[in-house]
């Protein structure tokens, strides 16, 4: 049974979500930022629901969903980081809520959220999305009664207490991202950052011959050579492909180019081209869940929650991480057999309704509020 519409006449459930860095041009294309956004929006259909962010200027507003947006003005970012952004007013935005769901557990705001809701009483949740960095001698998960993983993969690489532990996975709008019978599809696409370790170097590689490559995607955030010139890295060898690189595209044309494709993949590794080893990786891939949504077949890499999401040989193709050979052959295997590839599509799709909307995201994030506002 689904959970029950806002009821505007009952006392209602406050919920304040806190994250680093808000989906966006004015914050960061990636799925650690639309996460909360997209979490929130599905919530505000059946509780009261702010998302508290940070950036260059203060301002609040509220979207279509009835989900208010609170930015908050950055003073300072520790260490430089995105990720841990110092600001002033987060006490009182917090305040008055019923539960507290901080995400990203070792960014500077989630740590903060969590030790002035402590101060409060207030209950706590987080949900992480691989950001690195220590956790206070290991006092920082204490500060949490609730872990809502995005995959069991992640639960696993948090250590989080099992009893106190849900997994909720994540999702995408079911009617944003649908199918078009009428549309035509073309070739392979990719979409994520153009960083080192989601591997698209393997996968330019691994293109068939003929094969025409799509990479939506902004570059990554790092730092230091050589890492810091994999873009350029890219474009070397796509010099001799049928490769398209179409930057960070507007969110309105993301559905678009999934429906349009014949295959997405994410090609992931664990140890990129210039030899780094990549201890946690993919811990969801939400990429992979709109492609689903959109009957659009995945390829995606044996890493982290990956295959928590496609089901190989039903809904998609797990290959090896690295193995350009064996990625080579899966993706030639659905661009030249249009009934395996209609098949894999449609099974994506009932799967994604199955499991991965952001409806039963929020089923699942409002079954442990409740655990928790009964305990």
């Amino acid at each position: 049974m689904g959970i029950a519409e806002r009821d505007q006449g009952e006392d209602e459930m406050r919920v304040v979500h806190v994250a680093p860095t808000l989906f966006g041009r004015e914050g960061l294309f990636g799925g650690g930022e639309r996460y909360p956004l997209e979490l929130g929006r599905a919530l505000a259909r059946h509780v009261d629901c702010e998302l508290v962010t940070f950036g260059q200027q203060a301002h609040s507003w509220s979207n279509a969903s009835g989900l208010r947006i609170r930015r908050l003005r950055s003073i300072t970012f520790l260490g430089g980081h995105p990720a841990h952004p110092l600001a002033r007013g987060l006490g009182r935005a917090l305040s008055g809520a019923d539960i507290v769901h901080a995400h990203q557990l070792r960014s500077m705001p989630t740590r903060m959220a969590a030790l002035h809701a402590r101060i409060r009483r207030i209950p706590t949740a987080v949900t992480d999305h691989g950001l690195g960095g220590g956790n206070w001698a290991g006092l920082l998960p204490g500060l949490f009664d609730r872990f809502l993983t995005v995959s069991a993969y992640s639960a696993r690489e948090l250590g989080s207490p099992p009893t106190r532990t849900r997994v909720v996975y994540g999702g995408a709008d079911p009617a944003r991202f649908s199918p078009d019978p009428e549309a035509p599809r073309r070739g392979v696409l990719f979409v994520g950052r153009l960083t080192p370790h989601k591997g698209v170097d393997r996968l330019i590689e691994a293109l068939p011959e003929d094969a025409e490559l799509r990479v939506v995607g902004s570059t990554g955030h790092d730092p230091d050579p050589p890492e810091r010139d994999y873009p350029q890295l890219l474009r070397s060898l796509a010099s001799r492909r049928r490769v398209e690189f179409l930057g960070a595209v507007p969110d309105a044309d993301l559905p678009a180019l999934y429906r349009g494709a014949q295959v997405l993949v994410l090609p992931s590794v664990h140890v990129t081209c210039y030899g780094r080893e990549i201890p946690v990786s993919e811990l969801l891939g939400l990429s992979c869940i709109e492609a689903m949504a959109s009957g659009t077949p995945v390829v995606a890499s044996s890493v982290g929650g990956l295959p928590e999401v496609v089901d190989h040989g039903v809904t998609g193709f797990i290959v090896e991480p690295g193995n350009s050979s064996e990625l080579r052959e899966r993706l030639a295997q659905i661009l030249g057999d249009r009934r395996l590839a209609e098949r894999l599509g449609q099974n994506a799709r009932e799967r994604f309704l199955e499991k991965f909307t952001w409806e039963a995201c929020a089923e699942r994030c409002l079954s442990a509020y409740s655990e928790l506002a009964e305990s």
